[in-house]
């Protein structure tokens, strides 16, 4: 679930789910330096162990991001990416993003504190994998308050399979502070469903669980938000939550039925401090 997570770390989400810590609309601006600026923080998440999991566990999530002005963007939440267009509202460019591995003992929360699941025991680890594609995104509305993004990647490594998110966000300020919410909503292919959720005969004989074929469909949707505090020009306090269900081949999994469940909700608070090179 690890990309939902981060995601929301900045989100996300879709870390493993994807994604959570939205970063403020500021954050191409460089603090001081020439261009470069580099934000370093980190986050406490309480999220499910793995995607699906109905155990919850405390990871401590680390925050590095490295930006050149409104053109290159690099952090583990939101993948490398560069905006090749940048005109009237629109960034689009190619990306690619990390998903973290997933292991059968607690769950494969490189960052974990306490907590864990040992409801995939017998379903093996699942590696590391690399996602590449593009993104595309366009503000409008009255102080550029609405935001649609849509992403497509193809991942390698630990998983082949391909995935699409889609999200609609609203801005707004309170004070100092940086509102934003909205919907999302990701599908995935087959190769993605059966990697995560699929049972084979491996599998079955080692859990008990029932073979199951996953299909690729829609993988989840649901609603995620985030309040930004800048404490002053070069730091600021993010609260971040998302509420989301697992749908179709997912949630139609054994093993999701049977070992987990279909609601997934993440909720955590980090610290960021920028500074420019």
């Amino acid at each position: 679930m690890r990309i939902a997570a981060m995601t929301m770390l900045m989100a996300a989400p879709a870390y493993a789910q994807d994604p959570p810590l939205e970063p403020p609309p500021e954050r191409a601006r460089p603090a001081g330096g020439d261009g470069w600026s580099v934000t370093i923080g980190a986050a406490p998440v309480l999220t499910p162990a793995w995607q699906g999991s109905k155990q919850v566990s405390l990871s401590i999530f680390p925050d590095l991001r490295i930006a050149y002005r409104d053109v290159l963007f690099a952090s583990v939440p939101e993948g490398i990416g560069w905006n090749a267009i940048r005109a009237d509202g629109w960034r689009v460019g190619p990306l690619v993003k990390l998903r973290f591995g997933r292991n059968e003992r607690n769950g494969g929360s490189p960052f974990l504190i306490t907590g864990g699941s040992d409801a995939l025991l017998g379903m093996g680890n699942v590696k590391a994998a690399g996602e590449a594609g593009g993104f595309a995104e366009k503000t409008f509305g009255p102080r550029d308050r609405i935001r649609l993004r849509a992403e497509l990647r193809q991942g390698f490594g630990g998983h082949r399979g391909a995935i699409a998110d889609v999200s609609a966000t609203y801005r707004a300020r309170v004070g100092r502070a940086i509102l934003s919410a909205g919907p999302r909503a990701t599908a995935a292919t087959g190769d993605f469903m059966q990697t995560y959720f699929g049972i084979d005969a491996g599998q079955s004989a080692r859990t008990g669980l029932d073979r199951y074929d996953a299909d690729g469909g829609l993988l989840s949707w649901g609603v995620g938000g985030t309040v930004v505090r800048p404490l002053d020009r070069r730091s600021a306090i993010t609260l971040f939550t998302s509420l989301e269900r697992l749908a179709g081949p997912a949630a139609d999994s054994l093993l999701i039925r049977e070992r987990g469940q279909a609601t997934q909700f993440t909720l955590g608070i980090g610290y960021g401090f920028r500074f420019g090179l």
